[in-house]
């Protein structure tokens, strides 16, 4: 059974510790957690809008502004829902031990991108070197 790791509110992951310590690795769930969270609670909205908005519209106009809001909204729940099994993927990672290095190269991903990007699994010079492969087969 893991310890409950103490964090303080005002917790920030820093440079000059040791790389993924219990710290760092709790901060990075409790992140990861929330945004999940926050993500389904969105979405649990959407769904409640969207029963609540199926309604007769007479006006032709208006009616195809509904659905090209209803279709906007949609896509915008499909990006969460990937987004959310990314999340999943991230906390796995964690729990094995495997969170916060490059699948690539092995290296640690600097705690800045993956603070703004707590899902990445490549360092951003992996990243870069992967986007400008796949640009140069898109343009083939």
């Amino acid at each position: 059974m893991k310890q409950e790791v103490f964090l303080a509110d005002d917790y920030s992951p820093a440079e000059d510790e040791l790389f993924m310590n219990d710290k760092q690795v709790e901060y990075f769930r409790r992140k990861l957690l929330n945004w999940k969270a926050e993500l389904i609670e969105d979405s649990r909205d959407t769904i409640e809008a969207l029963q609540d908005g199926t309604r007769n519209i007479p006006d032709v106009n208006d009616r195809a502004s509904e659905e090209t809001d209803r279709a906007l909204e949609l896509r915008t729940r499909d990006r969460a829902r990937k987004l959310v099994s990314k999340i999943e993927a991230a906390l796995r990672r964690i729990d094995e031990g495997e969170f916060g290095y490059c699948s690539v190269t092995g290296e640690p991903i600097s705690l800045k991108r993956l603070d703004a990007r707590p899902i990445a699994t490549m360092s951003l010079e992996a990243q870069e070197k992967h986007e400008r492969r796949e640009k140069v087969h898109r343009d083939d």
